[in-house]
Order: C-alpha cells, then sequence, then structure tokens
C-alpha cells in the first residue's frame, strides 16, 4: 500500500504545472524533449525510491535531503520558466509569410475602424516592367480650419458697425455683430453660438426700416427666442471678438516622421531606430531643412530650443506661409532600457497626423502606433523604377474611420518619381489631413466644448465691460450686495481681491494705466484683455487629454 501511494504521489507530481510568461505547460502531456533531463530523472529517482530500499535517516541528513529537494525544484522550475519566455510570432509575421509578391504599404487592422487609401482591393503594379503612369496635379488647394474666423477682421473692424450680446435660454449665449456697408447698400452680420457662428449679407432695400439687432439675429437662426440684446460700448471690443473668432486658426503644423525598417512589425522596434540610412536622409531633405534646434527662432512645434533637452536637430519648413516643424523619430532622444522611448512617443504620440518612411517590403499596420491622438498616418516607401537606379516613391494613407476623406487625391498609380511634385503633394496633404482629423468625433467635442466656453468667458466680459463703460448702477448694487454676502466668509484675502479688482474696472473705464505698487499687489493683479481668452483655450485643451500642451490644438504661436 505505501508503494502504491508513492507512485500515485509521483505520477501526480510528474502532472504539475508551472506558470511562466504564457500560463501553463503539462510537460508530461506534451512529451516535450528538451527539459533538462538530468535534473528531473534526479528528482524522480528520489521520489521513485521504494520504501524497502530506503535506509532510516538521522535528523542532519533528513533536513539536508530536504534542503538538496528544494533547490532541485527551484532549478527545474526556473528553468522551465525561461523556456516559456519565448517571444511568439506575432499574427501579423504568420500572415505575411503566406503571401507573395508585390506587399501593400498599409494593412487594416484586425478590429477594424480605419480606412485605407487607394483600398487593398485597388492595388496596382508600381513593378519596374509596368508602363502606365497617371496624371499628376501641378497646383493643389490647402483646405481652410475655418473659412469664416476672418470675417469679423476683413469686413467689420474696419468699418462702423455694432455688437450686441445676449443669453437665451435654449441656445445660450450669444454675440451679435452688425455693419452697414453703405457703398454696397447692405447689412452684413455675424451671430456666435455655442455650435457655430453664421453669416448673412441682406440687402437694405428688403426693409422699410433697419430692422433690430434681435430681428437680425431670428433671420440667421429662428431657434433664437430673446426679446432683447445689450449693447456693447466696450472699446477694446472688436479685440476680443476678433480673438474669439480666430482661435483655431494657426499658420503652424506639426508632424511626426516614422522610420520602418524591413522586418520591423511593432511600435518598440520603429522607435528604437537611431541610424539613419542615406536614403532616409535624402527624403528628409524633400521635407525639409535640418536646422539647429539651439536658439531656433521659428515655430518650434514644442521641441527644447534652449537646454537641448528634445535633442539638437529638427527638420522644418515653410509652405505657402505656414510654418512646419517635423517631430523626426530619428532625431529625438533615445533612452537605454525603456522599450518605449517615451521621450520619443510624447512628442509623436501627441501630433495629429504621421509620416511613415518605409524601407523595404514591411507593411504598416494601421493601428500599430498607439496614440489618442494620432488619427492618420502616410505611407511612403522608395522604389526603383528603371534599371539606372532612379528612385520613385509610393504612397497610401489610412485614417479612422471617422476622419472625413481630404484631398489631394492620390494619383493612379500612386507613384511620384520629381521630387518638387513629391514635396508638393505630401506637405499639402499633411495639412489637409490634420485639419480633416479635426472633424473626427474625439476633436469635434473637445472643440465644441472649448468653443462654448470661451463664448460664456466672451459674453461675459463684453456685458461687464460695457456696463462700467455706461456707469450703470445696478452692476455696481448688485456689486455691493455680492461683496456684502459673502463678507463674513470670504476673510481678508477675499475682500482685498475684490478691492484690487474693482480698482482695476474703474481704471480701465478711465483710460489710466494701471501701476505696479508692490509686490503683494503685483500678485493680485487682474488678467489684461485677451489673456482670459487664452486661458481658457490652453484649460481646456489640457484638461481634456493629458497629452496635449498646445492651443487649437496647436501648441504656440
Amino acid at each position: 500500500m505505501e508503494r502504491e501511494k508513492r507512485n500515485d504521489m509521483s505520477f501526480s507530481r510528474k502532472r504539475s504545472f508551472t506558470f511562466g510568461a504564457y500560463g501553463g505547460v503539462d510537460r508530461f502531456t506534451c512529451g516535450d524533449e528538451t527539459r533538462p533531463e538530468t535534473a528531473e530523472k534526479k528528482l524522480l529517482d528520489i521520489l521513485d525510491s521504494p520504501a524497502s530500499e530506503s535506509k532510516p535517516f538521522l535528523s542532519t541528513s533528513c533536513s539536508q535531503r530536504d534542503t538538496e529537494l528544494f533547490e532541485i525544484i527551484e532549478k527545474l522550475q526556473g528553468s522551465r520558466i525561461d523556456e516559456q519566455r519565448c517571444e511568439f510570432p506575432l499574427p501579423l509575421k504568420s500572415r505575411l509569410l503566406t503571401i507573395g509578391g508585390e506587399l501593400p504599404l498599409i494593412l487594416p487592422s484586425k478590429l477594424g475602424g480605419y480606412w485605407i487609401d487607394p483600398p487593398l482591393e485597388r492595388l496596382v503594379d508600381v513593378s519596374p516592367t509596368s508602363s502606365h503612369h497617371g496624371l499628376i496635379q501641378e497646383n493643389y488647394d490647402i483646405m481652410e480650419r475655418d473659412g469664416e474666423a476672418k470675417i469679423y477682421h476683413d469686413f467689420f473692424r474696419s468699418r462702423y458697425h455694432h455688437s450686441f450680446t445676449a443669453v437665451d435660454p435654449s441656445l445660450g449665449s450669444l454675440v451679435l455683430s452688425v455693419c452697414l456697408e453703405e457703398e454696397e447698400d447692405r447689412l452684413r452680420v455675424i451671430l456666435r453660438m455655442k455650435e457655430c457662428s453664421l453669416h448673412g449679407v441682406f440687402s437694405v432695400s428688403l426693409f422699410p426700416n433697419i430692422p433690430s439687432a434681435v430681428d437680425l439675429a431670428k433671420m440667421l437662426c429662428d431657434r433664437v427666442t430673446v426679446s432683447k440684446l445689450d449693447v456693447v460700448s466696450y472699446l477694446k471690443a472688436p479685440e476680443l471678438i476678433t480673438t474669439f473668432d480666430e482661435h483655431r486658426v494657426s499658420p503652424n503644423f506639426k508632424f511626426g516622421v516614422l522610420y520602418q525598417k524591413d522586418g520591423q512589425f511593432t511600435e518598440e522596434d520603429i522607435l528604437s531606430n537611431n541610424e539613419e540610412s542615406e536614403e532616409f536622409k535624402a527624403f528628409l531633405s524633400v521635407l525639409g531643412e535640418t536646422v539647429q534646434l539651439q536658439g531656433f527662432a521659428g515655430f518650434r512645434g514644442g521641441l527644447d530650443v534652449c537646454h537641448g533637452q528634445t535633442g539638437t536637430e529638427a527638420v522644418f519648413t515653410s509652405f505657402h506661409g505656414k510654418q512646419i516643424m517635423f517631430h523626426v523619430a530619428t532625431k529625438l532622444p533615445f533612452t537605454e532600457g525603456d522599450p518605449q522611448q517615451l521621450q520619443r512617443k510624447r512628442h509623436i504620440g501627441n501630433d495629429i497626423v504621421a509620416l511613415v518612411y518605409q524601407e523595404g517590403q514591411t507593411p504598416f499596420l494601421s493601428d500599430l502606433i498607439k496614440s489618442h491622438f494620432l488619427h492618420c498616418f502616410l505611407v511612403v516607401r522608395r522604389i526603383q523604377r528603371d534599371e539606372a537606379g532612379g528612385a520613385a516613391y509610393q504612397l497610401s494613407v489610412t485614417a479612422r474611420e471617422d476622419v472625413p476623406l481630404f484631398g489631394p487625391v492620390l494619383p493612379d498609380p500612386p507613384v511620384f518619381t520629381d521630387l518638387s511634385q513629391l514635396r508638393e503633394f505630401l506637405l499639402t496633404k499633411l495639412i489637409n489631413a490634420e485639419i480633416s482629423c479635426y472633424k473626427a468625433d474625439q476633436f469635434s467635442r473637445l472643440e465644441l466644448r472649448t468653443r462654448s466656453s470661451l463664448l460664456e468667458s466672451l459674453q461675459a466680459e463684453l456685458f461687464t465691460r460695457s456696463q462700467c463703460m455706461m456707469g450703470d448702477p445696478s452692476l455696481h448694487s448688485s456689486s455691493d450686495g455680492a461683496r456684502g454676502a459673502s463678507e463674513g466668509s470670504g476673510g481678508f484675502i477675499e475682500n482685498f481681491k475684490r478691492a484690487i479688482r474693482v480698482r482695476s474696472h474703474s481704471f480701465d473705464t478711465l483710460g489710466v494705466p494701471r501701476k505696479i505698487v508692490s509686490n503683494t499687489s503685483q500678485k493680485f493683479k487682474p488678467e489684461r484683455d485677451g489673456e482670459s481668452d487664452k486661458s481658457s483655450t490652453l484649460t481646456d485643451t489640457s484638461g481634456t487629454a493629458e497629452l496635449k500642451d498646445q492651443t487649437s490644438p496647436q501648441e504656440e504661436t
């Protein structure tokens, strides 16, 4: 009976599981020939030795035998765990092993959610023997992010006009601007709401009398229910209104540039590249000029130009009045021992559009780079078009499914041999890609919340400043009432703030410059005109997504 119990125990021990990097493995049933035979045989000899052959142990020899037994078990377990820490082949690798011929630049995500242009079913032959060539345009149109942002600046600020504010029960804050263009005998009107701004032009001959501000607002939006709009009399109102209208317009752009070598399938592999091939350097020269970051005076795109914490070089260019900074992964700081390379990804992962340069036939997966902000990738692959060694570049685009299609349209086949045409197409496509990405759900919700907050601040400031300008006694009485109600709970600091705020309002009304008396008064000095709008934008953007430290969402002007 004792012998049978020992055999049963031995059998159960043989079927035990060990848990390594990829779960449990039954060595008995798998019949793995690579296990350490010597250590395991020694262990089994100890466990299977018959009771009749065993001799009585002294306490010292028993403890020594137990110590040796546990040492053998620990070694055996450790070797098995190390064997299980192998790198299993990715599904992408196994799929590519069965594909022959030319591979596409981009493969769709297994989970979906991305579109690819050109589609995989419309792949064309780009081999050196192919003879068909697509028609390539010479000029491309750059999209406008907000086509009506400049209307107030172009048509109102140079003419005599009026602005009005109100708070609608259903629509929220409203800011209306009306301008009479006497030379054309027409009225130009802009109604700003939290969703959008409405612009209209009306002929004066249509009305027997000039319509009221409420009537003009209802002509643009029939959902307006207010019966009165307050006139704006603040002298600096045009500056505040212009700042609000153009808060989404920026002449600066920043894009990521990734370098994908042949055989690289993961984000870690791509971000760990340090050396640049001559072909990659030639491609970077097409995008722009390599500049030294130390003391750089142009648009820096969030890079450090003082202390060298983001590398020493970057690629920069000016294109049709716009400044573009490229976050090239190989030029950003490399961190030893960090497979994710967060110093690089903190910049490229905060971009909205990235460009991928491929060397070889390894495709790029649509969702390969994990980021909340990256919504679009332009993939470029260098190919050979003739035996003389002439280089050509093949293009493909992928973006999240809620990003609308954007131009310019890829030629058929999407291959460029002229470098000047390639540059014109790429830079236009990158700018239009970012503008189109702002219409995706994530960014549209962010912009709606930012616009609503800025409009509320604009309406409140215009109303308050105008009442102070008019010397409205109700404003002072309400301020006194509020001050009296909170006098007991606010304490000295709150009362001091209120005193400074009232004093600054009075000086602004009289046009007297404020004087900094001491460090204490400077500490509680209120924001100047226009600063509150900018800070609201920055606070909203950074509060919505911690990765982004930019305004609209460009980082700085």
